[in-house]
Order: structure tokens, then sequence, then C-alpha cells
């Protein structure tokens, strides 16, 4: 749950953000499968409290296997591949809630804004009952659309005929390639035309609405829309030259990236600056960091596959020589 604003890209909390105290989560997105999980996987790791629901229609999970997902040389099956990313949805801080989504309507039910300072946000309504607010949203489920419907956009939805009937469906047109909408706050990573129809676009779409989301909430704390991208990288340590010339380097990359008619006060520029130099800082970890990681990742991956961490090639070749 959202409690406080999170330092931009750090872990660092503090009370006095209006946007993030008005609302139980800064992100929820409705749909559990690659495009969903992958959303989560950056907005969770930036920093913005998010939660994913799953339990919808799954047309991943209608496939007897899935042999075209890259890294599986072999193929993986379908339910260890779902456990896999929502694993990965939890380490990236989310909460997996396996509810289905009924409603997304604007908060408090008539598009009244939640507080004075915090955008127009939307309720979330389970199947059960049970409802949250966040102050965005991304639909992640390629079949259905039709808790978007409270919203209220004509546009959301076309009408076709079968069967001698009118029937009414999603408009897989609605959003733009980044996910945005005409609605603020509402984002769109399936169903979307032409790309979710193999899990790994649907993943790499996800990646980019992610991303999207994340730099709507960097312009809404105000970075010039030239600083407003994240890349989430990690880097080796031995990279940089010195860590003070480092951040000296990219303190003066930032500013020559400020525009000319920025109006934001000099103080929190400053603010912005500094909190971008820390979270460029975490990208570069050290030797030891990266073996630790390595391991980690070993060992999850092991945990799902029901094997040793220290099995697989590089162990039978040492077991072989013995």
């Amino acid at each position: 749950m959202a409690d406080a604003e999170r330092s931009e890209g750090t872990a660092t909390t503090t009370a006095t953000d209006p946007e993030t105290a008005a609302f139980d989560y800064d992100v929820a997105i409705v749909g559990g499968g690659p495009t969903g999980c992958s959303a989560g996987v950056f907005t969770g790791r930036y920093g913005l409290d998010t939660v994913v629901f799953d339990r919808g229609r799954s047309s991943l999970q209608r496939c007897a296997y899935l042999e075209n997902y890259l890294g599986f040389p072999g193929g993986v099956d379908v339910e260890t591949f779902y456990g896999l990313i929502h694993d990965h949805v939890e380490a990236a801080g989310c909460d997996l809630v396996p509810a289905l989504v009924e409603a997304v309507e604007p908060a408090g039910g008539d598009g009244t804004e939640t507080a004075d300072a915090a955008g127009p946000g939307f309720e979330v309504t389970t199947q059960d009952g049970e409802t949250v607010t966040a102050r965005r949203v991304v639909a992640a489920a390629r079949y259905g659309g039709d808790f978007l419907e409270p919203l209220d956009d004509d546009e959301m939805f076309v009408t076709y005929e079968y069967d001698g009937e009118t029937r009414t469906k999603f408009d897989r047109d609605y959003a733009d390639i980044e996910g945005r909408t005409a609605i603020d706050g509402l984002y769109v990573a399936a169903p979307v035309s032409e790309v979710n129809v193999q899990a790994i676009m649907s993943a790499g779409q996800g990646a980019r609405v992610g991303r999207s989301v994340i730099t709507d909430h960097r312009l809404e704390r105000g970075y010039p829309e030239a600083l407003a991208h994240h890349w989430d990288w990690i880097r080796p340590e031995s990279e940089l030259a010195g860590e003070e010339t480092a951040r000296d380097d990219w303190r003066e990359r930032f500013d020559s990236r400020v525009p000319d008619d920025c109006d934001l006060a000099e103080e929190r520029l400053r603010e912005l600056r500094e909190a971008d130099v820390e979270r460029q800082r975490e990208m570069y970890i050290s030797e030891e960091a990266v073996e630790a990681r390595a391991e980690r990742g070993r060992e999850r991956l092991a945990d799902h596959l029901g094997v040793a961490a220290d099995s697989g090639p590089a162990a039978d070749s040492a077991s072989d020589s013995e």
C-alpha cells in the first residue's frame, strides 16, 4: 500500500506527497499475465506502489506449452512460466492479488477528485466486493475490457455485427502505442491491435506501458520532459571512473538538459537533480554484488524447477571430470 512519496528511484520515503497519501496504490494493474506482470516489474522496481490483479481469462493459460519465449530453449510449461512471472512481480515489490476485477471507475464514483492535488484517480472493485483506489490504472487483460465501462467513454468501445446481432467490444486501437488514453491516468497494455498475439510481444508492450507510467509520474513530480524518461539497468561499478567525478558529471548532464523556459523553483530543481543522481548511482554495483545477485537468481530459478541451484551443464561437467 502507498504510505508516502518515494524519493525518485529510491526506497527513501517522506510523508509529504498528497498524490501517494490520497490513494491505496500508485498503480493498479488489471491482468496478471505476461503483459501486466511486465508492466508491474518496471513500476514496482522504480518504487511505485503497485498492485496486480490476476484472475481473469488468459489466452496463455489456454496454451498447451510455451516454446517461443526467449530464454527457454526447450520451452517451458505454462504453470512454471506463470509461477516465474508472478514470483518476479512480487520480488519487484508489487502486491499480487488473485481476484477478478469487476469495475474500474473514477475515484469517488462520481468523477470527483480524491484529494485536491492528487489528480482524479480510480476505484478498482473486485468481484468479491473489495475496493482499492489508485492514481493510475493499467488495463492488461487481453480478453474483455468490460470492467472499464463505468468510466463512460463512448470512444472506448465499438459495435459490430455477429450472427445477426449488434454487439459491443473494446476498441483495440483506443490507446496509443505507449499505452496512454484520453482519460488521465488510464493506460491500456492489452488488448492492443496486433500486439498481444504472442506472449513475448505482450511482455514487451507491458514494459513499454510500465515505462510510460513512470514517465508520467516523473512529469507530475516536476521533471522537465527531457528528463522524465526512465531506464532500468544494472552496470558494473568498475565502469565508474570515480564516484564524485561521476556524480558531478551526472549533475552537469542533468543541468544541460533542463530547458531554458523551465519554471521550476531552483530548490525543487536541485532536489530532482540530486534524486536523479542518486538513482543513477544505484545502477552501479560491485563485483561482489553481481556475484551475489547471480547466485540469488539461480536459486530462485532452481526453486521453480525443483532442482538444486548448482545443478546444470557446468555442474554436470565438473561431476563427469571427477
